[in-house]
C-alpha cells in the first residue's frame, strides 16, 4: 500500500506561482511512476504532468507546458509540481497519483494509476 498526501494548494492571482507537494509513504519511492491530475468543477479529470520511475522522464500536458514543472526528490519521498504563470483556468482540485508496477516510462491515463491522494484545491483569480 502507498499513501499519498498533497499539500501546497491555495489561493493565487493570475501570474502567481505555487508549488504543490505530494508526500508518499512508500519504502521504495524511486520505484513509483507518478503523476499530477486535476479536476475542475463540472469537468473530467485530466492529466497535468507525469514522471517515470527511476530515470524521471517527464511529460507535461500542452495546457501547462512552459509553465508547470514536475519533479521528484527520491531522498524525501516527495513529488512536486511547480506552477508558474498561473491562470484562472488552472483552478481545480489537484491530485497526485502513483503506481508501483510497469515499464520505465510515464503514464498519462488515470486508470493506469493505483494509488491516489485526497487532492488539494488551487484557486486562481483574475
Amino acid at each position: 500500500q502507498v499513501q499519498l498526501a498533497e499539500s501546497g494548494g491555495g489561493l493565487a492571482q493570475t501570474g502567481d506561482s505555487l508549488r504543490l507537494s505530494c508526500a508518499a509513504s512508500a519504502r521504495t519511492f524511486s520505484t513509483l511512476a507518478m503523476g499530477w491530475f486535476r479536476q475542475a468543477p463540472g469537468k473530467e479529470r485530466e492529466i497535468v504532468a507525469a514522471i517515470s520511475r527511476f530515470r524521471g522522464i517527464t511529460y507535461n500536458a500542452d495546457s501547462v507546458k512552459d509553465r508547470f514543472t514536475i519533479s521528484r526528490d527520491n531522498a524525501k519521498n516527495t513529488l512536486y509540481l511547480q506552477m508558474n504563470s498561473l491562470k484562472p483556468e488552472d483552478t481545480a482540485v489537484y491530485f497526485c497519483a502513483a503506481r508501483d508496477t510497469g515499464e520505465y516510462t510515464y503514464y498519462t491515463r488515470g486508470r493506469d494509476y493505483t494509488y491516489w491522494g485526497q487532492g488539494t484545491q488551487v484557486t486562481v483569480s483574475s
